[in-house]
């Protein structure tokens, strides 16, 4: 089943006179439960193309259909729905509130549901203990190292129950060794059934997905799922 459809993704922007196309005719099909890598050097279009994904923004021509749903001409209210119910997101600078305990941290996203769940500080613990954290649930971010504060950002990410999580650079911030750690717990993750989408310039990091999609000048010039390459 496919989780994420775009046909003919097209985004510009325009500035007196000027029109600036970032992303021209995307058009790919995510199954549920995938590893997806999105590559390719910067002002290739990757970032942006994650933002429509992820429903930050909007394209300005195409069709995007993500779990069943038409989301690629919604309004910023409905957007924001969609992401709160079915998007989880890691970014390369963790985005956790500063003076916030790591167990507030990861409630945050719940607190604006419209029926948060009862037990949300036992999923909330239950998530932080997933992601080896459970000796770390009262500390800010500034007691935290670099590596902690992603998994804070990972238990997060998860509190929703998300149809699919975007990491954007997840590693960009991390020494090596942490970013492998990262990188481990993504794979974890998938192998529960979790759909990853993850950006990144780093061939190497890239090659932790099943599916690659390399990109260049707003296009997908590459598509390599495991052995099998079409273009």
């Amino acid at each position: 089943m496919n989780l994420i459809e775009m046909n003919s993704i097209c985004k510009s922007y325009r500035n007196i006179g000027f029109e600036t196309r970032v992303l021209e005719d995307v058009t790919l099909h995510i199954k549920e439960g995938d590893y997806v890598s999105i590559m390719g050097p910067s002002g290739a279009g990757k970032s942006t193309l994650m933002a429509i994904m992820g429903c930050l923004s909007q394209p300005t021509s195409g069709e995007y259909i993500l779990d069943g749903e038409e989301v690629g001409q919604l309004n910023d209210r409905k957007l924001s729905r969609v992401r709160n119910e079915k998007i989880g997101f890691v970014f390369q600078a963790f985005h956790l509130l500063p003076g916030v305990t790591a167990l507030e941290n990861v409630i945050l996203p719940l607190v604006y549901a419209k029926r948060p769940p009862s037990n949300i500080k036992e999923r909330a613990r239950e998530l932080l203990a997933k992601v080896g954290m459970e000796h770390r649930l009262h500390h800010t971010p500034g007691q935290l190292s670099g590596g902690e504060q992603q998994r804070v950002a990972v238990a997060r990410a998860l509190i929703n129950n998300p149809k699919v999580i975007f990491a954007d650079e997840p590693t960009g911030n991390l020494d090596s060794t942490t970013g492998k750690e990262i990188l481990n717990l993504f794979l974890e993750l998938n192998q529960e059934g979790v759909t990853l989408i993850l950006v990144t310039h780093e061939q190497k990091i890239a090659e932790q997905a099943k599916r690659i999609m390399q990109m260049r000048d707003g296009k997908i010039i590459a598509d390599r799922i495991k052995g099998v390459v079409s273009c």
